[in-house]
């Protein structure tokens, strides 16, 4: 990771940066997902111009791994917390690298690109296959593909925005 540290900060900044390093600490591996969880949140800040705990998110990620670690990495971009009463997280579909985000009256839905949450997935269930979730070499290869994925990844380029109906009376 440390010769990829400055690139990371010069393609993305210092807010990615360190929000990715705390949802590293908070979740205690360097996995994707909650890499992917910290890009949507610093995108939807930016598109609403806001900083931390100043909307709501309702996650669509579910709460079963590796998918629902896109939360972790979302709570520490956003400020929104299960305990804040801003994080809500969906747990009665499909889990999806998805969720909304209400912001005064305005509401968006950010969802990770279908190819490139195919392509994560894929390439997940095949490093547990082989070495399996006990093993040091599975761990060592999710902490390489997750570098890998942050350096590729530009936030403002992997996400579909959606504007599903805003809530009435708000």
């Amino acid at each position: 990771l440390s010769g990829s540290v400055s690139e990371i900060i010069k393609k993305y900044g210092m807010d990615e940066w360190s929000s990715g390093v705390l949802a590293n600490e908070l979740h205690r591996h360097l996995g994707v997902f909650a890499i992917i969880g910290v890009k949507m949140g610093i995108r939807a800040r930016e598109y609403f111009n806001t900083g931390v705990d100043e909307f709501r998110a309702t996650s669509y990620a579910g709460s079963e791994p590796p998918m629902s670690c896109f939360n972790d990495g979302l709570q520490v971009s956003t400020g929104a917390t299960p305990g804040h009463g801003l994080l809500t997280v969906i747990n009665d579909q499909p889990a999806s690298p998805s969720a909304e985000f209400t912001y005064l009256n305005r509401k968006i839905r950010l969802t990770l690109k279908p190819e490139i949450t195919e392509k994560i997935t894929a390439e997940l269930k095949e490093i547990n296959f082989v070495y399996g979730l006990d093993s040091n070499t599975y761990w060592e290869l999710v902490r390489k593909n997750s570098i890998k994925y942050w350096l590729s990844m530009d936030r403002h380029k992997i996400f579909d925005i959606t504007y599903p109906p805003s809530p009435q009376g708000s």
